[in-house]
């Protein structure tokens, strides 16, 4: 039930306020030992945080070529055996079996590098525990979990003790709290937000700096142009990418070295935006 990962488009990570909140949310979760939901607008950082948080960048590009423990590098073992983390996507329309066949692949391969990582460090773990390594299970998209794979979720979350992240849209709370069975599990919850004023200042900086200009809050020309990109972004983390990739584009075409809110406005006319 993991969606195929072709090729990632991976923006520049940026570890903001929100992400190093989701992070101690998650530290909360795995040691604790609930289920957590994470909810937000899309955009503004979910994914990234949690891919980061499980090192699946790392992990992931092994795992769909069958990789084994045999096949991970040193570095990948020790971060898999740091995590204990699995990270999967729900796909669009996936079924229960989908959703049972993906989580033990990862399941089985990820208690393998964390086994092997501490066979590398001389520890013995016992045959009764190779299947209990895995700490936490990450689902993404997790609105798109039909009852019976919510009902798998809570299963496993039962039987092995498992940390759980259900990552979603705003309003996925609410749907689950119409499974009470869940939902009395629910531990902790996180409201991950679009970037504040001050980040999203930080943020402009390194895009600046990225095109080899200097941002300056004092000079007006700038101050109008973040005001533009700020009314434009809202602070949506990947609306902001999105829209310095055609600014790129506009500064290179016309041959500028200042970013103006006439640029940021024919920039923002390239992209196709929605609510956010």
């Amino acid at each position: 039930m993991m969606t195929s990962s072709v090729r990632r488009r991976e923006p520049t990570f940026i570890a903001t306020k929100e992400h190093r909140r989701f992070l101690e949310f998650a530290k909360a979760v795995r040691q604790h030992r609930y289920i957590g939901l994470c909810y937000g607008p899309a955009g503004v950082g979910k994914t990234l945080s949690a891919r980061r948080y499980a090192h699946w960048d790392q992990a992931e590009p092994i795992l769909e070529l069958g990789g084994t423990s045999d096949t991970m590098t040193a570095e990948v073992l020790a971060v898999m055996a740091k995590t204990r983390t699995v990270f999967l996507t729900a796909a669009v329309m996936g079924t229960l079996r989908d959703l049972r066949d993906t989580l033990g692949h990862s399941l089985v391969a990820i208690s393998a590098c964390i086994e092997e990582q501490l066979r590398r460090e001389g520890v013995e773990v016992p045959r009764l525990h190779v299947h209990r390594l895995v700490e936490m299970v990450i689902i993404d998209e997790a609105e798109r979990l039909q009852t019976a794979a919510l009902e798998l979720v809570r299963d496993i979350f039962d039987r092995t003790g498992m940390a759980v992240i259900l990552i979603g849209m705003p309003g996925m709370e609410k749907r689950l709290a119409r499974y009470p069975q869940l939902y009395s599990r629910v531990g902790f919850a996180h409201h991950y937000r679009p970037l504040h004023q001050e980040e999203l200042t930080f943020v402009l900086t390194r895009h600046w700096r990225q095109l080899g200009l200097l941002l300056d809050d004092a000079d007006f020309t700038d101050a109008q142009a973040i005001a533009t990109i700020a009314r434009i972004t809202g602070g949506n983390f990947r609306l902001l990418q999105r829209l310095f990739i055609q600014i790129e584009r506009i500064l290179k075409i016309n041959g500028l070295s200042v970013i103006t809110d006439d640029v940021v406005e024919a920039a923002r006319s390239t992209l196709v935006i929605g609510a956010i």
